[in-house]
Order: structure tokens, then C-alpha cells, then sequence
């Protein structure tokens, strides 16, 4: 493993402005941490593309951050890290902290033994899934969702309005009709719709989003290779997205909650590079 340098950057990417979600707890936990923030919006949903085709994208953006010199990456979204999280790990020379959905904590926290997970068609039926369904699953029941279209939504940062709205209805009618009592945000564009889940489910049922959880795992990665509590400087997060800036700068500024400046990066990914000139 490479030595980590305190004063590097942590890099976070996801198909899109999902891992937006995610980025945002990074900051909350560890607030003196520069952040790269990598949206592949030019492809984005992975979700209902080729396995190898999500690899090979995860791998190029993996190895522009590093020569950013990053001294972490997290790979925030669910359908990466089910494809390429292992390939990822068995080379990256730093740590990488992936998403998995939160069917644990569901199946912990559930009283009425009935947990529903929404997710990407791909992140559902990975073996990562399988597995997670198997191991917390046998006292209670777990309904798998597919959500297509819900990804598009947040990508065009259409949180609420009539077509979001008949999306979710669709999808979370028949888990509340089954007796879901939690709501696994399986995909880390959909913590953006939780207000709008919120005025569907109502006020009892549990909606659990992993981003808290992530954070503190890669502090804990992290620990002794973060940036000093005595240092008085303003942390950057820089932002990048292989999608034309005119589109991608208003969406990621209304998900960020303020404007910000966003970097293009090409499609192919050889274009804009992503270094420490960047932040700020």
C-alpha cells in the first residue's frame, strides 16, 4: 500500500450527481478533507449497462484520480461497486471504500419483518445483493425493487413534480402493501427523493440512506492519514462530470445546495485532467 500523504485529496465518483449524497456526509464527517468529486453523467445510469462497460469506466476515472494524487477513493454508487469494486481493490494502491445497501441495518431495525430495497435493476441482481439477502434474511422477508427512470429524474434534478412523484407511487405502493416498514435507498441518486418518499410513505415508516455510514468507514480507513484538527485552512471540494458544463453546473449547484464550479471532463475521459489545481 502507497504511504498516504495527510494533505492529499479524497476522491468520490459516482455514474452521476448521486453520489452527491454521499459527498455531502464526507464533508459533514470530515470537514478539513479536500474533496474530488468525479460524476460520469455523460453515461450515466449505469445501472442498465454491460458489466464490463461499467468496469472499464470505473477503472479510467479510479486511475485519473489517482494521478490526481488521492489519497482515498469511494466509489459511491451501489452498481459500481457490485461490478468492479473487487477488481478495483485487488491493484488501487490506496483504500478504497465502496456502497453496499444498507439490508442489515434494515433487517435489524424492521418490526414488522418486511424490508424493501430500492436499487438499479443491475445493483439487484448482483451476487453482492444475493449474498446480503441471504445472510439478514431468513427471519424476515426482503423485496427486491427495481426503480428505472429514477436515476434520469435526479440527473435532471426533477425531485418533485408529477413524473418523479408517479415513479416512486409505482414503485412503493406494493412494498407498503406487502408491510415494509423500511425503505433501503439502494442507489445514492435516490437519498435526493427522500423528502418526496417521505410525503408518500409517511411519517411512520423507516428510510434508511448509507452515506452516514460510508463517511465514518472512510474516516475509521483513514484514521492517522487525515489532515491535522489544528489546521485552520478551508478544506475545497472540487467538482468534475463528463457531461457538457452548461448542463451539468446548474444540476449539481441545486443538489449541492450553492453554486458551484464544475470541470469538464471528456467522455473518453483523457480530456480535462483532474489535479490539485483544480481545488479552490
Amino acid at each position: 500500500m502507497t504511504a498516504l500523504r495527510t494533505d492529499a485529496p479524497i476522491g468520490v465518483f459516482d455514474s452521476g450527481v448521486g453520489g452527491l449524497s454521499v459527498l455531502r456526509a464526507i464533508r459533514t464527517e470530515l470537514p478539513r478533507e479536500d474533496l474530488l468529486y468525479v460524476a460520469d453523467s455523460g453515461y450515466a445510469p449505469y445501472g442498465d449497462r454491460d458489466a464490463d462497460f461499467i468496469a472499464d469506466r470505473a477503472t479510467t476515472i479510479t486511475e485519473l484520480l489517482l494521478d490526481a494524487g488521492v489519497k482515498s477513493i469511494v466509489v459511491a454508487c451501489n452498481t459500481a461497486t457490485v461490478v468492479a469494486i473487487e477488481k478495483l481493490r485487488s491493484w488501487c494502491p490506496v483504500p478504497v471504500v465502496a456502497m453496499e445497501p444498507a439490508i442489515k441495518p434494515a433487517a435489524q431495525s424492521t418490526k414488522s419483518g418486511v424490508v424493501g430495497v430500492l436499487a438499479t435493476s443491475r445493483t439487484l441482481a448482483s451476487p453482492s445483493v444475493a449474498r446480503l439477502c441471504a445472510a439478514y434474511g431468513k427471519d424476515i422477508q426482503i423485496l427486491l425493487q427495481a426503480c428505472p427512470g429514477l436515476v434520469e429524474q435526479v440527473e435532471k434534478a426533477q425531485l418533485q413534480g408529477a413524473a418523479t412523484r408517479e415513479l416512486l407511487v409505482r414503485y412503493l405502493l406494493p412494498l407498503l402493501q406487502a408491510g415494509a416498514d423500511t425503505i433501503v435507498l439502494g442507489c445514492t441518486h435516490y437519498p435526493f427523493l427522500a423528502p418526496l418518499i417521505r410525503e408518500i410513505v409517511g411519517s411512520d415508516l423507516t428510510i434508511i440512506d448509507p452515506a452516514n455510514a460510508v463517511a465514518k468507514e472512510l474516516a475509521r480507513r483513514l484514521q492517522g492519514n487525515l489532515r491535522p484538527d489544528s489546521s485552520e485552512r478551508t478544506a475545497e471540494v472540487s467538482f468534475f462530470s463528463s457531461t457538457a458544463i452548461q448542463e451539468a453546473s446548474p444540476i449539481m449547484s441545486a443538489l449541492w445546495g450553492s453554486h458551484v464550479l464544475v470541470h469538464e471532463l471528456t467522455r473518453s475521459g483523457k480530456g480535462k485532467q483532474i489535479n490539485s489545481a483544480a481545488l479552490g
